[in-house]
C-alpha cells in the first residue's frame, strides 16, 4: 500500500491500546465495545486525526465492519442536514447485538474539514448540491481515503469483512488495500425533510445504495455532507 503523492510504502499498524469502555446506545441501552488505538501512523501524522476502532462482542472472522467517517454536526449534535448520525447509532446498536468493528475515522465533511463543511452547507441553502458547493469553493467531491481502515483492520486481524456501507468507493478502496469485501450490507434509509435533497445528490452523483425512492418523497430543506 502506497502513501498517495509520494510513492512511499504505508506502514502496517498494529495494536497499541484496547481498553472496555462502557456506552450508552440512543436506544437507551447499554454496551462495553473494547476502543482501540494503533501504533504505526505515519511520522506526522495530525494528533486530532487518529483513528479508532471500537470492537462489540467476539466477531467472528467475516465480521460486520462499518468504516465512518467523522461528523460533528451528526454525529454529535444531532445534525438532521445529513445521515450521518443515524447511520453511526444503527451499526452500533446492531454491533451490540450480533458483535461487530466500527472503525471511526476523522475524515470531517468528507475530508475536507469542519470550516469547509460549514461553507459548503451555507452555499447549499443558496441552491448548490452537497458537490456543487465543494466544486465552488475549489474542493474535491470526495477527498477521503480508506487505507487506514483497511490497516486497521488487518492490524486486528481480520481481511475478510461484511461492510455495513451504502457507498461504493469505500468498498472500492479497501478492496485496493488488501481487505475481501465477502458481502455489503446496506445501511437504513434515513430520511427526514432536511436531508431528502443531499441523500438523492449521494444516489445520483455517487452511487450509494440507499432505498430514498422506496422510502418515498419528503419536502426538502436543506442538504448535508457526504457519509
Amino acid at each position: 500500500m502506497l502513501i498517495p503523492d509520494t510513492g512511499r510504502e504505508r506502514p502496517r499498524l498494529s495494536v497499541r491500546t484496547s481498553v472496555s469502555v462502557p456506552v450508552r446506545l440512543r436506544d437507551g441501552r447499554e454496551a462495553t465495545p473494547s476502543v482501540v488505538s494503533f501504533h504505526g501512523l505515519p511520522a506526522g501524522w495530525p494528533v486530532d486525526k487518529e483513528p479508532l476502532a471500537l470492537v462489540f462482542g467476539s466477531p467472528g472472522p467475516v465480521p460486520l465492519v462499518r468504516v465512518h467517517s467523522e461528523c460533528l454536526t451528526g454525529d454529535v449534535f444531532g445534525s438532521l442536514r445529513c445521515d450521518c448520525g443515524p447511520q453511526l447509532a444503527e451499526a452500533m446498536a446492531r454491533f451490540a447485538d450480533e458483535g461487530g468493528i466500527l472503525l471511526y475515522l476523522r475524515q470531517e465533511g468528507r475530508g475536507i474539514g469542519l470550516y469547509n463543511k460549514l461553507d459548503a452547507y451555507a452555499l447549499q441553502d443558496t441552491g448548490a448540491d452537497t458537490f456543487e458547493a465543494n466544486r465552488m469553493l475549489d474542493l474535491p467531491d470526495d477527498a477521503r481515503d480508506y487505507w487506514v481502515a483497511a490497516a486497521a483492520l488487518q492490524a486486528l486481524g481480520h481481511t475478510e469483512v461484511a461492510l455495513v456501507s451504502n457507498n461504493p468507493d469505500k468498498q472500492r478502496q479497501l478492496t485496493e488495500h488488501g481487505i475481501t469485501v465477502v458481502e455489503a450490507v446496506p445501511t437504513g434509509c434515513h430520511l427526514n425533510p432536511f436531508n431528502d435533497r443531499y441523500l438523492r445528490a449521494k444516489v445520483d452523483q455517487a452511487g450509494h445504495r440507499i432505498a430514498v425512492e422506496a422510502a418515498g418523497a419528503v419536502e426538502a430543506v436543506g442538504e448535508g455532507t457526504l457519509s
